[in-house]
């Protein structure tokens, strides 16, 4: 096979016990692109601080996702693998995860060894961020770079309204009636602020203000992640006919008050003091059901939710391996 098609997610830890987990959480933590602080800093918080203490409260939350097959986002992604190699018969189809296994090095070193001349590669994260996309980008380069053949490299930055994307969200949506629920949250991963005036600068010398800079796509804006955040809820709202004031773009997952805003957990606790008591809840950020997913919104948001007098939160699966996200992929990666 001449070409190949490089498939990326994030990770995740081997299993779900806290030496796994310590050792899944250094890796992705201990990336520069992750906590973008100085080296001896990141260093210090965290491997004396983050991962003696939150290994073992993150083993207990994997564990309660973990199933008889593994990682729910292992498991989906293979799927996606699988199914999107048999659409492609010529083409090699590989999957990596940006930190633990199988890594980027090994899948590479497979294209590599059948002497792939051409590949596509797609972080499978709809909109861009340094922390992720970027990171992944700048892992496949540094691999390649060393190979004595450098293959031709077709790189998919993002995908946030791409419409085949879009098309795959829309067809999960309608499993569920839309105007049965009292209002819509379009929860997204957050980031540190301080990540996306420094990102947005770097691609377009336009810092985002956080502001209405992201109510339009631009050539400046392209590679901001809020910007892209809110440009799949646009696509999702006009394709689904969300009339206004019925849905809430937020971010999930923040560590700290300097995160992206406004914050899922406290959006979700308004609505059910509002009267709200049955919500909506999409995860565009994610295309495989993970723990941010499953538990943080499945459970500790529904859990929220009915402390302040909601009923329940419906969480909506992510594309995992569904057949039009596969149809999705194929798009994507062969540009049709």
């Amino acid at each position: 096979m001449s070409e190949g098609v490089l498939l990326i997610n994030l990770g995740t830890p081997d299993e779900p016990g806290p030496g796994a987990v310590g050792t899944y959480l250094s890796e992705f933590l201990n990336d520069r692109r992750v906590i973008d602080i100085n080296p001896v800093g990141r260093f210090f918080l965290v491997n004396a601080i983050i991962i003696p203490f939150r290994r073992f409260k993150s083993s207990k939350l994997y564990q309660s996702i973990w199933t008889k097959e593994g990682s729910p986002l292992l498991i989906h992604s293979l799927k996606l693998k699988e199914e999107l190699a048999a659409k492609m018969p010529n083409v090699q189809v590989e999957l990596a995860m940006r930190y633990r296994k199988p890594s980027i090095a090994e899948a590479l070193k497979r294209l590599q060894k059948n002497g792939v001349s051409k590949i596509t590669v797609l972080p499978l994260y709809p909109q861009y961020a340094s922390s992720s996309t970027g990171s992944s980008i700048e892992e496949v380069l540094r691999i390649v770079k060393q190979w004595e053949i450098i293959p031709s490299l077709n790189i998919i930055s993002s995908f946030f309204e791409h419409p085949a994307f879009i098309e795959a969200l829309t067809v999960q949506a309608k499993k569920f009636n839309i105007n049965d629920y009292d209002h819509v949250l379009f929860s997204y991963h957050g980031l540190p602020e301080r990540q996306i005036r420094k990102g947005s600068d770097e691609f377009g010398n336009h810092p985002c203000q956080l502001g209405d800079c992201c109510k339009v796509i631009t050539p400046h804006n392209r590679y901001c992640y809020r910007a892209g955040c809110f440009a799949t809820t646009r696509a999702l709202v006009k394709a689904l006919n969300i009339p206004e004031g019925k849905y809430t773009s937020a971010f999930q997952s923040r560590l700290d008050n300097a995160w992206l805003k406004p914050y899922s957990d406290k959006v979700i606790q308004e609505l059910a003091e509002q009267g709200k008591k049955n919500v909506l809840v999409f995860s565009p950020a994610f295309v495989a059901d993970c723990l941010e997913t499953i538990h943080e919104i499945g459970v500790e948001y529904d859990e929220i939710f009915k402390e302040h007098g909601g009923e329940k939160v419906t969480l909506v699966p992510s594309l995992n391996a569904d057949p039009v996200w596969v149809n999705a992929v194929h798009a994507l990666v062969t540009g049709r």
